[in-house]
């Protein structure tokens, strides 16, 4: 069992930035990619960034160019930095964890989300 932790959101007025934090319970190291999700109110849930154990980045066309997707790896933490915020990022923002298990297994795991909050 993988556990992650969220923070770093709030309210900020468009054109900001903010920097999310997801840490897990094991070495990140184990974890092959670390994943950020959002769901806005009566919207699906829609993948934001992702960043493989090798370090390979991709990211939603909405977002390219203002958010950046790291992964510490001492500390164990996967980072988004999100700048030039705009209104249609408000949203709850979900950490998860894919892991690659023997044979054909693959494992998701969950933060409890964080509200990111955009302001005009």
């Amino acid at each position: 069992q993988v556990q992650l932790v969220e923070s770093g959101g709030g309210l900020v007025q468009a054109g900001g930035s903010l920097r999310l934090s997801c840490a897990a319970s094991i070495s990140i190291l184990r974890i092959d990619v670390m994943a950020w999700y959002r769901q806005a109110p009566g919207k699906p849930r829609e993948l934001v960034a992702t960043i493989t154990s090798g370090g390979s980045t991709n990211y939603a066309d909405s977002v390219k160019g203002r958010f950046t997707v790291s992964r510490d790896n001492a500390e164990n933490t996967a980072n988004l930095q999100m700048n030039s915020l705009k209104p249609e990022d408000t949203a709850v923002y979900y950490c998860n964890a894919h892991i690659l298990g023997g044979g054909r297994a693959e494992y998701d795991y969950w933060g409890q989300g964080t509200q990111v909050t955009v302001s005009s």
